[in-house]
């Protein structure tokens, strides 16, 4: 009789519903394996929608040519901010440039990090229409979730800073739970979130109603920063992570693992 195959070698088995705890924890420690691996110690997180084009293939509408800015923009600020942090005296690779991976402003945040020559960080999605990875990811930094909320674990675990560009249903909810965990302090971390755009997020975001109905705390609108300029947002991120994280970084912050800290 032939042997039974070894349990974690049961492919029928691994696809079932009875290991889907499994699938769920690969999604965890095989980027934190890679991630030590490749000596990454923090994130700068883009979100923004993917249906945003750059300027040389958003075509003639003139909707498309206006968002088209966005793309730019988000190119420029991950170009600044990684030369930026590829300058910072370190052992480990400092506010890696991090998207969810497709196109639009994801794509427009990797490639402005791979032009400046830096390493740059796809967390994709798979999804039933197959989201491709954009193709300026660092090889070895890309990838890729069947679960949603293990793929957002990744994107807030490791982020110091986090900017938000015109986005969708997807932008709006990723920011949401970013907004919620910073509030509620659900997090052991500063982190910085800047919304770019500040005509698109107020009015896609009544956030003075919010407090006039008291659903916030007037000082819950201190949690974030409005920017529409990249060399504005530049200065905005890198002042407020110097002085949380470079002047008087957290103790122990550049000799424990390249993961960050959460509240468990």
């Amino acid at each position: 009789m032939d042997r039974a195959p070894l349990a974690y070698q049961n492919e029928q088995f691994l696809d079932s519903p009875d290991a889907r705890t499994l699938r769920i924890l690969a999604e965890y420690h095989e980027p934190q394996s890679r991630l030590r691996r490749h000596n990454i110690q923090d994130t700068i997180v883009f979100f923004g929608s993917a249906r945003i084009h750059s300027l040389e293939t958003c075509g003639t509408e003139k909707a498309a040519k206006i968002m088209s800015r966005y793309y730019e923009d988000a190119r420029e600020l991950a170009r600044l901010l990684t030369q930026w942090s590829d300058g910072l005296p370190s052992r480990r690779h400092r506010f890696v440039i991090t998207s969810g991976g497709g196109p639009g402003i994801m794509e427009a945040a990797n490639r402005g990090a791979h032009e400046a020559g830096g390493k740059t960080m796809g967390l994709n999605i798979r999804l039933p229409f197959e989201q491709m990875p954009n193709a300026y990811i660092t090889p070895e930094l890309n990838f890729e979730f069947h679960y949603f909320f293990m793929r957002k674990f990744w994107f807030a675990y490791l982020a110091k800073a986090l900017v938000a560009f015109p986005g969708g249903f997807g932008t709006l909810d990723e920011l949401m739970e970013v907004l919620t965990l910073v509030q509620t302090q659900k997090l052991n971390k500063k982190i910085v979130i800047m919304l770019y755009g500040r005509e698109y997020w107020e009015e896609i975001i009544n956030f003075k109603a919010l407090v006039e109905w008291g659903t916030i705390a007037a000082s819950d609108l201190e949690l974030f920063h409005f920017s529409d300029d990249p060399v504005d947002a530049f200065q905005i991120l890198t002042r407020q992570l110097d002085e949380l994280y470079l002047k008087a970084p957290v103790p122990g912050d550049e000799q424990t693992p390249a993961i960050a800290q959460t509240r468990s």
